[in-house]
């Protein structure tokens, strides 16, 4: 494919990208309301639907990390090929990573049921499961996310391929996810600022996917 092609396909897989993730994270929250584990288990049983559909969304982001590995390497590997292997091989595992626990998520399902006394389990055992899945963060995954971006981000900076101050911002944005994502593991930067942390990537990544869909992108210098 060509360079324009690559980047239109890469501009629309952003856009299509953030919607999944945003409108999966939304409707997660609302499968797994309540407080504490049995409260968020008997709001699993009840929206069994809507946990499946998230199950389908995360499908879904996995799939475009893999375009977007693929496509942003096509775009970068003429400024350095081995620096984009690497940016792409980060997106692959953020893939990976998503599409592993999709099996884990519909496995709530059935601690749910579990729980409302349609399986003969342990109560106790039941709830340690479900917290153990429940306590699953994407952190992981984002941080894999993140190390790519920053890798590719970079590429287009220095290649000037697209406008500096946008490449600058993305190349900020993913270093700020770099040093952060690692710290929330630890259990710091959590709640509203753990949140906070991705409004600039978000705003990048608009900005990008739009600029690649109606500019294209620029031959490496």
């Amino acid at each position: 494919m060509t360079r324009t092609t690559n980047a239109r396909i890469a501009g629309f897989t952003f856009l299509f990208y953030i919607a999944t993730g945003i409108t999966s994270l939304v409707v997660f929250g609302r499968a797994t309301s309540g407080d504490g584990i049995a409260a968020k288990l008997a709001s699993i049983a009840q929206h069994a639907t809507d946990v499946r559909v998230y199950a389908v969304l995360i499908l879904f982001t996995s799939l475009c990390a893999l375009v977007l590995g693929v496509t942003l390497y096509a775009i970068t590997r003429e400024q350095d090929p081995d620096v984009a292997m690497l940016g792409m091989t980060c997106r692959v595992i953020e893939a990976v990573n998503g599409a592993t626990s999709i099996k884990g998520t519909l496995g709530l399902i059935w601690l749910a049921t579990a729980a409302a006394g349609q399986n003969a389990l342990d109560a106790g055992a039941v709830q340690a499961l479900a917290a153990f899945q429940l306590r699953g963060s994407a952190t992981i995954s984002a941080t894999f996310f993140a190390v790519g971006s920053t890798l590719f981000s970079w590429l287009l900076l220095r290649g000037r391929m697209i406008p500096a101050p946008m490449a600058r911002l993305g190349v900020g944005a993913s270093v700020l996810l770099v040093l952060v994502l690692p710290l929330q593991l630890g259990g710091l930067f959590t709640g509203l600022v753990g949140w906070l942390v991705w409004m600039p990537m978000l705003v990048f990544e608009v900005w990008l996917a739009l600029w690649f869909l109606i500019k294209g992108v620029a031959v490496p210098s």
